[in-house]
């Protein structure tokens, strides 16, 4: 299958492009080249061929990344609260997160391709404990947040206006259970704690999400500790998607 990956160069998108490199054909939606220095000590330099630069919050861009392809996988995301700009003043969380995904998923639409992956993110307890389940949002009032919530509506949107198939992934803290490291690069021993969820099982969750000719919109939790069965709908993503969770979190605890 042709898949377009925005994002590619992320903490989450080096895993993706490793897990579906050898079944499928990528292409790589990349901000700029220097992008792919962020984590090219972890996962070395990427060796495909197919990448296209620019910004997601240009449509000509994101619709020249999608010429060709039968599917999408969106990655990319801008974090407000790694910025230095205050937040009354930050317009890039919209420009990326929400003008970004329209982009794709408008681009989608006007391509006719129906399958597209969103990873969203999640909070694994409910903070007024009730269980987490697709129709469940999580009560959070952050502009980051905000965001992905939004964004989660505007899949469901576009499924619900155009039939387009969208699967929204909610992980929750991001860790490689291989190296040994969180998305911000910190030592896992001794960090352990409910809601982490290995970056190679996140990967394969995408694989499965845009394989899948059976669903046509659905929300997963993909949360790889044991605990998480107890607060929101994780065994869905191994019953539905067919997710085994192979990350080793125990050994962090």
């Amino acid at each position: 299958m042709k898949i377009v990956v925005f994002g590619a160069e992320g903490w989450t998108g080096r895993a993706v492009l490793a897990n579906l490199g050898p079944r499928h054909q990528l292409r790589s939606a990349v901000y700029a080249p220097q992008s792919w220095e962020q984590w090219q000590d972890v996962d070395g330099a990427w060796e495909g061929e197919d990448v296209q630069y620019g910004d997601i919050a240009d449509f000509d861009v994101v619709h020249r990344a999608t010429e060709g392809m039968e599917a999408i996988i969106h990655l990319a995301v801008h974090f407000s609260y790694r910025s230095d700009v205050p937040v009354e003043q930050d317009t890039k969380s919209f420009l990326v997160n929400l003008k970004g995904l329209w982009n794709v998923l408008e681009s989608a639409h006007q391509r006719g391709i129906d399958r597209v992956v969103h990873v969203g993110s999640c909070s694994t307890v409910h903070p007024h404990g009730v269980f987490f389940s697709a129709q469940t949002r999580s009560a959070e009032g952050s502009l980051y947040g905000i965001c992905k919530r939004l964004q989660e509506e505007m899949c469901r949107q576009f499924h619900d206006a155009h039939g387009m198939r969208t699967i929204v992934l909610r992980p929750d803290y991001i860790v490689d259970s291989r190296a040994g490291i969180g998305r911000s690069r910190e030592d896992l021993r001794g960090k352990y704690r409910n809601g982490w969820v290995c970056r190679h099982d996140l990967a394969e969750a995408c694989r499965l999400a845009v394989e899948s000719t059976t669903i046509d919109h659905d929300i997963f939790h993909i949360v790889g500790t044991p605990e998480a069965e107890q607060t929101c709908n994780v065994e869905r993503s191994q019953s539905i998607l067919g997710l085994h969770y192979r990350g080793d979190l125990e050994r962090y605890r």
